[in-house]
């Protein structure tokens, strides 16, 4: 995966920033002798730090280990703090390093390539919060990029960015694994690219792309689309208003649903009681920074569920309103099968609980 390339700059628009197929590794310097007592600990992607047991194992090996990774700028450890350990507890005075000269959050980012390619693995933990660090410090990298450097999924790096960065925060471009930047907002390339084809209809699909700025994969759906008699946008990047009636009798599919965030939960505080205004945290609001609901996709799920069903209180006199006549029955009726597959959900639950405690 050549995600190397976007640290040549930290600008993405620079030219360097899209050069492909360099290795990081072409930017390290060769192999030099180092005292032990001038390097420092790494700034590790290991929560809970080394394992000893590990560090034994190293040193008891006979054959020569790979030298370390180390921050030249600040003789900090980028890889290789086992091996430090080991080659300490031996006695050695010198180790073998490579040394790479970029910056700190460059280095980060190798230390959890490098922990993800070899030797003892991350855990799921490290790797969530490794990719959290890389979300804040290379914001314009792709979640599909950063997913291959975590060991992550892409769905789950998206989950992660949501969670802490602000609309604000978010870079309008995305750097890809393969070198290219891209639009995080595709639908005005589409829109061009359209106007391009009713206009040229026997243009390329490669000079379309360079004038709309997309990819001629892009381009060839667009067309295929214009043909059917649909529009350029697909559904996801269509206005909520836009979007096509569901057919009737269609459940929704929450599945792809962005999860919730923690801040916008409809009933994060409400008065605790009758009396004065004090508030209290909604379950809600308290399960969706779970972490142990929100690493997994089922847990995540049920997220999406609940926070849409929390949103009825403060809707619920626009969504009776909204309900013709001729629907009132079926809307009733749905609501309490849905009101008792809930209380059914709830009851398995407290049965579980109560056969955990015996």
């Amino acid at each position: 995966m050549a995600a190397w390339t976007a640290m040549e700059s930290p600008d993405v628009s620079s030219p360097r920033g899209k050069e492909r197929g360099e290795d990081y590794h072409s930017r390290l310097s060769e192999v030099e002798i180092v005292p032990l007592h001038s390097l420092l600990s790494a700034d590790t992607p290991r929560i809970m730090g080394e394992d000893p047991q590990h560090v034994r194992l190293l040193s008891s090996l006979e054959t020569v280990l790979p030298p370390l990774i180390v921050h030249r700028p600040t003789m900090r450890v980028v890889d290789g703090m086992h091996r430090l350990r080991a080659a300490a507890s031996r006695g050695d005075a010198n180790i073998r390093v490579r040394f790479f000269d970029g910056d700190e959050h460059d280095a980060f980012v190798i230390a959890v390539r490098e922990n993800s390619a070899h030797g003892l693995p991350l855990s799921a933990a490290d790797r969530a919060r490794a990719a959290e660090r890389i979300v804040r410090s290379h914001p314009h990298w792709s979640d599909r990029m950063i997913a291959g450097i975590a060991g992550l999924s892409a769905r789950m790096v998206g989950d992660i960015r949501r969670a802490v960065l602000s609309g604000s925060a978010q870079s309008t471009v995305r750097l890809g694994s393969d070198g290219r930047i891209r639009p995080l907002d595709g639908s005005a390339g589409r829109i061009r690219a359209a106007e391009l084809i009713a206009k040229e209809p026997d243009a390329s699909l490669r000079w379309i792309a360079q004038q709309a700025g997309i990819s001629p994969g892009t381009v060839r759906d667009v067309r295929n689309r214009l043909r059917r008699g649909e529009g350029p946008l697909p559904d996801s990047m269509r206005r909520a208003d836009e979007r096509p009636e569901a057919t009737p009798g269609e459940q929704p599919d929450l599945s792809d649903a962005p999860l919730p965030e923690t801040t916008s939960d409809p009933g994060a505080s409400r008065p605790s009681g009758s009396g004065g205004g004090r508030c209290r945290t909604s379950p809600l609001h308290t399960l969706i920074k779970d972490p142990a609901l929100r690493s997994v996709e089922d847990g995540r799920l049920l997220l999406r569920i609940l926070s849409a069903s929390a949103s009825l209180p403060s809707n619920r006199q626009q969504l009776i309103e909204a309900v013709p006549e001729r629907c009132v029955e079926l809307v009733s009726q749905a609501a309490k099968e849905n009101a008792a597959a809930w209380a059914e959900f709830a009851e398995d639950l407290r049965r579980r609980a109560a056969r955990q405690r015996a």
